[in-house]
């Protein structure tokens, strides 16, 4: 038996069909090469800006330019003369402290990374330390008989006679207050009830600081008040000042709980993006279609007749006499509802109805033609077939006299 395949294509529609030439296809992929382009661009300006210039997010970080840094005390007290060195581990801390009775070593802890070595290593590296908001354990180590008192939010007035806060005259609030009352030769400034905002201890030529007002030092802050006055004068009284915030470089035994991005080199990010993006692009290159469909000469004709036969060979063989008798019941329900005017989402049973009408027979009838009768033998599906090709032919000439 033939397959069935498509007609011959004409001429005009092989005239449509050609080669794609190398210009044409440069044309089509230009687009997609500037797009490449552009993104390799934008990586590559993403990769120069996160491995230089970086500056950090850290509360109270010397080049945090945010509300929380502190780059702008940094720079005044650069300005002034005063030698600042960051440093984010307490190795580092010692190398950088030179001459520590002209050295002072600012502190910020909030996460009591460092352990009580270390604070006895930090206390012996410097004679003015200055801890910045330090907590319980820091505390207990650096600073014996000094306890936390609360917090305030109210602004301080001068009421000692520590240079730093003399010349500030008032500080600004959002301070944790401390009590010194359990250390000895304590002075308490910044006072607010039961409370302290600045505590300097003395011992011998050692000098430790408390100061609970961290708001002052920080560049959202710093210009309120006499903040400013507060922290260049404290931190700016020697010429080397060592700006140390404790880091997972500190714990101790190397077991400091790193995140991926701790350990991921800085290029990683930038090349991952790079890659996401070459991906992208090479589904979208190949993903599409290139030009237009082309359309095949197929080497013969098949003739309508010879499909149905085939088909009818193939209900026959199967003995599918039931699904050869549906397909006729639906052309002949169909080609009869176009005849009585009806749409195509009319019900069976309505064209039953209708047909019935139309020639004065039963409904019942006609109902079991079009859908109820099943075909027991060949000689039963060759007799239906029959009943309704001259059903469809009384019906036409009914309507159409």
């Amino acid at each position: 038996m033939s397959v069935p395949v498509a007609t011959s294509v004409t001429g005009t529609a092989e005239a449509d069909v050609e080669t794609p030439t190398l210009r044409r296809t440069a044309r089509r992929a230009a687009p997609w090469i500037v797009l490449a382009a552009l993104v390799v661009i934008v990586v590559v300006a993403l990769l120069v800006v996160s491995l230089g210039g970086r500056t950090s997010r850290d509360v109270l970080a010397a080049d945090n330019p945010g509300p929380e840094g502190a780059r702008a005390l940094v720079q005044v007290l650069r300005q002034h003369g005063v030698d600042v060195r960051a440093t984010s581990s307490l190795a580092a801390t010692d190398r950088a402290v030179h001459d520590p009775t002209d050295t002072t070593v600012v502190v910020f802890d909030p996460d009591e990374l460092l352990s009580p070595d270390q604070h006895d290593r930090l206390r012996g590296m410097t004679d003015d330390l200055v801890l910045v908001a330090p907590a319980f354990a820091t505390l207990g180590d650096l600073a014996p008989g000094v306890a936390v008192a609360g917090r305030t939010t109210a602004t301080l007035s001068a009421d000692c006679d520590v240079a730093a806060v003399r010349k500030a005259g008032t500080v600004s609030g959002a301070a944790i207050l401390y009590d010194a009352s359990g250390a000895d030769d304590a002075t308490s400034c910044l006072r607010h009830g039961g409370g302290a905002a600045l505590v300097q201890l003395q011992d011998g030529g050692e000098r430790t600081t408390i100061l609970g007002a961290a708001a002052a030092l920080e560049n959202g802050t710093i210009t309120q008040d006499g903040d400013a006055a507060l922290a260049l004068n404290l931190l700016g009284a020697h010429h080397h000042l060592v700006w140390y915030l404790p880091s997972a470089a500190d714990l101790q035994d190397g077991d400091s709980p790193r995140s991926l991005a701790d350990v991921t080199p800085p290029w990683v990010t930038p090349f991952a993006l790079l890659l996401l993006a070459g991906v992208v692009a090479a589904a979208f290159w190949r993903g599409r279609r290139m030009g237009r469909v082309v359309v095949e000469n197929l080497p013969v004709e098949v003739r309508a007749r010879e499909t149905m036969e085939g088909r009818a060979r193939l209900y026959e063989r199967a003995g599918a006499r039931t699904h050869a008798l549906d397909a006729i019941r639906i052309g002949t329900a169909s080609r009869l509802a176009r005849m009585l005017g009806m749409p195509r989402t009319t019900s069976l049973d309505e064209i039953a109805d209708a047909v019935a009408a139309a020639l004065g027979r039963p409904a019942p009838e006609i109902a079991g033609l079009l859908r109820d009768t099943v075909p027991g033998s060949d000689a039963d599906l060759i007799a239906l077939s029959d009943a309704l090709a001259r059903l469809e032919q009384d019906t036409a000439r009914a309507v159409r006299p």
